[in-house]
């Protein structure tokens, strides 16, 4: 794709990463040296159609004024917000701003003069996106899909590669949980690393999970997990104070069940059968690779990736919880939440009882081993 270098263009629905992506190249493009008059930064949060179209004109005008002495300018229109397709978007008066600096644009920028453009959200539809396209270097920083299997995977790599610039190393089980309880969100994870460097200090870089419960706050995926995690340790208490939260806060008995004790029962059935196998058991890459080495009749019936291939990584966080059960104590299990699920759907039963009651068929499950 043909890149113009003095048109940038940082975009994508990671608001996070977004302005820290910006920020870096920004820095970059001035030399860290921004003295208030050479470069200018233009706010592009708009309230309405008219505050877009003077912003969009700010703009043009400080493209078109040439830079001080004949040195380099940098023109950052900062988390544009009306690019997007909502009712200050579509607008004529927004549309006509817009316009005019693409066609600035197209016009070609003075010797010297850079364009650099920040927005979490930008129609991919209009003419202007189109253009950056074709003539802007473009980067896109989009959230990770966590409806999407195999989400934790890259979620684990971007918390591991964040750690080691802070110079910290996780324990495996904390990162598994550090994943579960932070979630996808970039300025999160950002933020909650630099509180567990700070909690750590010079002296200790290796994260622990107790570390991680410590500082990490629960998130409702977070939540899903650590119920999940109680069952498979036989943590009745745990399951039972984390499920009574869930619910007096709004949350669904039959969405509780669904997110999180169905998928634990199952991923737990498929561990207990892999662990069989003498798979390997200690490192998530080598487990994986040899879960693709298997026969395809072997991995059919395993959790699929959208883009193809097992979704490995809730098998391998439920190996060592596996080893709490036995075989047939895990069929029962499977038979309680298919009974419980019926029980919620299609009874009037007291969903707080059902969901009691079946914890403990799971967790006196996890202590028969």
């Amino acid at each position: 794709m043909p890149s113009t270098p003095n048109i940038h263009a940082i975009v994508g629905s990671d608001d996070g990463r977004v302005k820290e992506e910006a920020l870096r190249l920004h820095r970059e493009l001035t030399g860290g040296v921004d003295d208030g008059f050479t470069h200018e930064t233009i706010d592009g949060n708009a309230d309405n159609s008219e505050g877009a179209f003077q912003i969009c004109r700010a703009v043009v005008e400080a493209l078109q004024t040439l830079p001080f002495f004949g040195n380099g300018k940098v023109v950052w229109l900062k988390n544009a917000s009306f690019l997007v397709d909502d009712v200050t978007g579509r607008s004529e008066r927004t549309l006509s701003g817009v316009e005019s600096l693409k066609d600035c644009l197209e016009a070609g920028l003075g010797k010297g003069v850079v364009f650099l453009l920040s927005a979490t959200g930008i129609d991919k539809r209009r003419a202007f996106w189109k253009f950056l396209e074709k003539n802007a270097s473009v980067r896109i920083f989009d959230k990770i899909d966590t409806s999407r299997d195999g989400w934790q995977e890259e979620v684990a790599g971007l918390v591991s590669r964040r750690a080691k610039d802070l110079g910290l190393r996780f324990e495996p089980e904390a990162l598994e949980l550090f994943v579960m309880l932070a979630g996808e969100a970039t300025r999160q994870i950002g933020n909650e690393l630099e509180k567990i460097d700070l909690y750590l200090g010079p002296d200790r870089r290796e994260v622990t999970t107790d570390d991680v419960r410590k500082m990490v706050p629960l998130s409702r995926a977070g939540i899903v997990f650590e119920i999940g995690n109680a069952l498979q340790n036989g943590d009745a208490s745990r399951a039972l104070e984390l499920i009574d939260q869930q619910l007096e806060r709004g949350e669904s008995a039959i969405g509780l069940m669904r997110a999180s004790i169905i998928p634990t029962v199952r991923n737990l059935f498929m561990a207990k059968v892999l662990s069989e196998k003498n798979l390997p058991t200690r490192d998530y890459k080598a487990f994986a690779a040899a879960l693709d080495r298997l026969p395809a009749v072997e991995r059919m019936w395993l959790p699929q990736k959208k883009a193809g291939g097992v979704n490995a990584y809730p098998l391998f966080l439920n190996l060592r919880g596996a080893g709490q059960f036995t075989m047939e104590g895990l069929r029962g299990a499977m038979e309680s939440a298919l009974n419980a699920d019926r029980s919620l759907v299609t009874t009037g039963l007291d969903h707080r009882l059902v969901l009691h009651r079946l914890v403990a068929e799971l967790t006196a499950a996890a202590r028969k081993r």
